[in-house]
């Protein structure tokens, strides 16, 4: 008679290791961002402003439709309009029709913009270094991005 392989895995044992990656990746998340926000650089533009043009910051032009940086950023669609209109306001961003779609409006990073961002990410990125980079390897830094990639369909 064979013997019973104690690797054997049962569904249910999938959905536990599953809920229990989940509540760790949801923990170490939000231990990371309460630890970045307390320690953000800036009274010029708060956490989410400079989201917003960290995103910005990331595209062809420095141009994003309003309907795909709401996908981008971790607020719902009504906050990310007054919060466009508030750095609109300051000269941060402009907002204009959309060139292919007059119905749509896009959003473009102002040379005033860009420059607060890169003077704020500067000081951001030695935050994120010393709470990520402390903790983890460079290997293990890597395998963090392609895991994270690999959740929202990115790899």
């Amino acid at each position: 008679m064979g013997e019973v392989s104690s690797t054997r895995r049962t569904a249910g044992d999938d959905k536990a290791v599953a809920v229990s990656a989940w509540e760790a990746l949801f923990r170490a998340q939000v231990s990371v961002m309460r630890t970045l926000a307390a320690e953000f650089p800036s009274k010029d533009i708060s956490f989410n402003e400079y989201d917003v043009l960290f995103n910005l910051s990331r595209q062809p032009d420095r141009t994003l439709r309003l309907r795909d940086l709401n996908r981008h950023v971790l607020l719902t669609q009504p906050s990310v309009s007054r919060l466009i209109d508030r750095l609109v306001a300051r000269g941060l961003v402009s907002k204009c029709p959309e060139a292919t779609d007059g119905r749509g409006t896009e959003v473009r990073m102002t040379d005033a913009g860009f420059d607060l961002f890169r003077r704020v990410a500067v000081e951001h990125m030695a935050s994120i270094s010393r709470r990520v980079s402390n903790t983890l390897d460079t290997d293990e830094l890597r395998q963090l991005a392609a895991l994270c990639d690999k959740l929202r369909g990115e790899d």
